[in-house]
């Protein structure tokens, strides 16, 4: 098949694998390489040590994968069937729920490495069964790959002011994901910007980890040290962070791009049960043993249960430090955080005292 021909028959293929946009990025990223560099420098990577030791790899595609010639590109929407129109005040409306549990959107259903891996790997099929074997690698989230750069750099939207993908169609409820080629496809242009003189998800992020347009100090970023940090939390950050358990949508709740987010008819993404609109008491009675079989196939076991337990701890601290929260629910938080003191984890221990305070100075 003559390349001028497949690019097309791609986009089909792709659509019909249930992703939402594609496109095609070159693999010289090199005017990218002192922003990352910069970033690194001011250490805003935190303890994600990998970012760190991967370096400029990131930023050259060809050492990761030799022989790459072209990436394609995908976006895939994540908001679930049944998302109703008004879904981004009734999330909104939920962090000032002290006894609720939010779990970022993402996180709800599948495993997106999982999910959008697999459909990659079947486009790949795809266009081996036209062209016959060629060099290639998936990639979702789970490499060294600048992924936002080469989204941005073939068309799939623009770098908002939070540092995340933006689309004029899509807002930034997707997933992104590459398949590197060792053919040449023609690059898909890339598209304006347009945010403008907006500055809302910098005004509205609950810790101000946005230190700048375009600039996000993950050590301040409530997704980062809910999921990625491993330790204990800051305690100047724990107030901040409510009852967010898992991830944080607060910037992309902000964004008024985000009203034209798109429902995807993808059934991975429907939100399992207690993940949706649960309550921090319910999910703290969850045993190791709930939680690996609860969580199988999400994204969420891969932080464990210890650090989801610390997570429900501080969540539990700040709705007990809520004048909002009375009777039996105020009870049972006390009792699961007493009874987290003597968790074998010190780090869950220590966040369950300083939770039982918030409550001793609350009553």
């Amino acid at each position: 098949m003559d390349l001028l021909e497949l690019w097309p028959q791609i986009q089909t293929w792709a659509r019909e694998l249930g992703l939402s946009q594609i496109g095609v990025s070159g693999i010289d990223l090199s005017s990218a390489e002192p922003g990352l560099q910069a970033w690194l420098a001011a250490g805003f990577h935190g303890s994600m040590g990998y970012m760190a030791s991967h370096g400029l790899k990131r930023a050259r595609p060809a050492e990761l994968q030799p022989g790459t010639v072209s990436v394609i590109t995908a976006r895939m929407d994540y908001l679930p069937l049944g998302t109703p129109p008004d879904w981004l005040a009734h999330e909104t409306s939920r962090m000032v729920q002290p006894a609720e549990a939010v779990v970022s959107l993402y996180a709800r259903g599948r495993d997106y490495h999982k999910v959008l891996r697999s459909r990659l790997q079947k486009l790949q099929e795809r266009i081996a069964q036209a062209i016959g074997p060629f060099g290639h690698r998936v990639f979702t989230d789970s490499a060294p790959v600048l992924e936002a750069e080469m989204a941005t750099r073939s068309g799939l939207g623009w770098r908002g002011k939070h540092t995340l993908v933006l689309s004029r169609e899509a807002g930034s409820m997707f997933f992104l994901g590459e398949l590197f080629v060792d053919f040449a496809l023609p690059e898909t242009p890339p598209v304006s910007a347009h945010c403008g003189q907006c500055t809302a998800c910098m005004d509205l992020c609950p810790t101000q980890a946005i230190v700048g347009p375009y600039k996000l100090d993950a050590r301040r970023c409530i997704s980062y040290l809910t999921i990625e940090h491993a330790g204990p939390i800051d305690e100047a950050l724990r107030p901040l962070i409510g009852n967010r358990i898992y991830g944080c949508d607060d910037c992309q709740l902000a964004c008024p791009w985000n009203k034209f987010a798109q429902v995807s008819t993808v059934p991975d993404w429907q939100p399992r049960e207690g993940l949706e609109a649960g309550r921090i008491a319910a999910l703290m009675a969850w045993s190791e043993l709930d939680f690996l079989r609860r969580t199988e196939g999400s994204a969420i076991r891969r932080i464990g249960h210890a650090r989801w337990q610390r997570n429900l701890a501080l969540a539990a601290g700040n709705a007990l430090a809520s004048d909002a929260l009375h009777g039996p629910e105020r009870q049972a938080l006390q009792q699961a955080l007493t009874a987290l003191c003597s968790h074998p984890d010190p780090v869950v221990q220590e966040q369950a005292a300083w939770s039982l305070r918030q409550a001793a100075a609350h009553p």
